[in-house]
């Protein structure tokens, strides 16, 4: 049994184990449950949470499409959502990223990873009264594993080839070993319902803080507190409600006049608007998110990896932070990891904007003609004014980018991951492995750059069952630098999580795992009064 020590901010570490160290002891030892409050250190536990009120959070990202069935979640309001009404097996811990208990109480591994025994809780009810059972847990994981169901966590599920009970355990069997299968389960889609929602996919009733009480699609939804919750740190406000805003001008009046306690998607340029309304806070959350532009490594004039590199050296980053960020995210050093991710490359030369060596490459490639780049603002915020800054730096170096605006409406069907030049977005995953298996694995249907090498498959293979940290690191280190100096990817900056809240609204929690405290906003922030 792993022993815990208290830190001097009141977090809950492992005993002798440092902050990163924690993904260590976590990922391949069965942890005990009941962490609690301790899973938020520092500010946010600054004073002691009170509880009631009803909390009003004004949401981009909400569409009439919208269903509540956990397998077809996309977008912002969907993410909070679920996280309101259900629970996942596991959670991840959001300073460091470690996986940590949540239906499932402790697990452990086999010696190669392939085989994974997760304790479940007995003391756990659904919404409706009924007791939760591992039998619950093991239907609702092959839903998501079935071909047909269209889930979004299929992909991650792919790789698990039994699904069972031993003895009142789940028991998975993998494929092949995979050292981070336990923040594989963070997945928001993978929230587990009664039977695993087969004849009701749509029913939100779970195990979650909160109740759904009233649900219009891309408008509204409204929740009342779960008095049989199972936790002590989650749901201290009585109620909730999520109003669907998907204009920015929209939100910030609404935080502006008091109307809601809290608006996500805040745009840089929007930050000194706010900052002069009266008991408004800005909250600025590191994460794993970029804005990066994509070259197809196998169509031409992106084929030339010295044309690629020329690119590479003609973007200046640190314009694009300032001015695009406004200084919200920080540096990036194309490849898609940073350093909120555990074993994070360490000792990689920052790539800096640099017009002779970019002038180098260019004139190495032989390419002596414009260079089509289709962008958006449905890439990312600023994106245009990006592609309009790669343009001017570039040029410095003898390249000419032409920069061509597609219409936001259809650029995700029709120019990402089709065009061999565009501006994109990307959001963080749980781990290295997921990260470059969504987009670098060959096999890979998100390969928006085509960077396909059987050699870098092996290494990513090689890495995903290695238990040992070292070794582990070690191989990241080496992909990292193979997608840096061989890849199609431009990463210039890896962005912040900006949000606003009412100043009355507390215990926020800086969340590394993604936007909106990792999709529990709605359960985690109190009333000051």
């Amino acid at each position: 049994m792993t022993e815990f020590t208290k830190r001097p901010d009141g977090l809950i570490v492992p005993a002798g184990i440092n902050r990163r160290g924690f993904l260590a002891g976590t990922a391949a030892l069965g942890i005990a449950a009941g962490l609690g409050s301790s899973l938020v250190g520092g500010e946010a536990r600054a004073q002691e949470p009170k509880r009631g009120g009803h909390l009003k959070l004004g949401l981009d990202g909400g569409a009439t499409t919208d269903s509540l069935d956990p397998a077809s979640y996309s977008g912002s309001v969907s993410f909070v959502i679920g996280h309101l009404w259900g629970d996942t097996l596991v959670e991840s811990h959001p300073e460091t990223g470690a996986p940590l208990p949540s239906i499932a109480s402790s697990w452990e591994s086999s010696a190669d990873a392939s085989v994974w025994t997760f304790k479940i809780r007995k003391d756990i009810a659904f919404h409706d009264g009924r007791k939760l059972a591992v039998a619950d847990v093991i239907a609702t994981l092959k839903r998501h594993s079935d071909e047909g169901s269209k889930s979004g966590a299929l992909g991650l599920m792919r790789s698990v080839k039994a699904i069972e009970e031993n003895a009142g355990d789940l028991v998975l069997t993998l494929t092949e070993g995979n050292a981070d299968l336990p923040l594989l389960l963070t997945d928001y889609h993978l929230i587990i319902q009664p039977d695993g929602g087969v004849d009701n996919p749509a029913s939100p009733v779970g195990t979650g803080p909160y109740k759904l009480a009233s649900y219009e699609a891309g408008i509204r939804a409204t929740f009342e507190k779960n008095t049989a919750d199972w936790r002590s740190d989650r749901g201290y406000v009585d109620s909730v409600e999520i109003i669907v805003m998907n204009d920015t001008t929209a939100r910030i009046a609404a935080l502006s006049s008091g109307q809601v306690h809290f608006i996500n998607g805040v745009e840089p340029k929007t930050v000194p608007l706010l900052k002069r309304a009266p008991r408004v806070e800005i909250l600025q959350t590191s994460g794993k998110g970029f804005y990066s532009f994509l070259m197809h490594c196998d169509t031409s004039p992106f084929d030339n990896n010295d044309l690629r590199l020329a690119l590479k050296y003609a973007i200046d980053r640190q314009a694009i932070l300032d001015r695009v960020l406004g200084g919200f995210g920080t540096l990036g050093n194309d490849y898609p990891v940073n350093e909120n991710y555990a074993l994070a490359p360490e000792g990689i030369e920052q790539r800096a904007y640099d017009p002779d060596k970019a002038a180098f490459h260019y004139k190495k490639s032989g390419h002596d003609r414009p260079i089509l780049l289709r962008t958006s603002e449905a890439a990312f915020p600023g994106a245009v004014d990006a592609s309009v800054l790669f343009q001017e730096s570039a040029r410095k170096a003898g390249i000419e980018i032409e920069v061509r605006r597609e219409p936001e409406d259809g650029y995700w069907t029709n120019v990402w991951n089709v065009q061999p030049f565009c501006a994109s977005y990307w959001g963080g995953r749980p781990t290295q492995d997921s990260r470059y298996s969504t987009s670098y694995l060959s096999s890979a249907e998100w390969n928006d750059t085509r960077f396909k090498r059987e050699d870098f498959d092996k290494l990513l293979l090689q890495a995903r069952s290695e238990l040992d940290e070292a070794k582990r690191k070690a191989l990241y280190h080496t992909m990292a630098l193979m997608v840096r100096d061989e890849g199609g990817l431009i990463l210039p900056v890896f962005n912040d999580y900006v949000n606003a809240a009412s100043a009355s609204l507390k215990g926020f929690v800086h969340d590394i795992g993604n936007d909106l405290s990792n999709g529990y906003v709605g359960s985690r922030v109190w009333f000051d009064s």
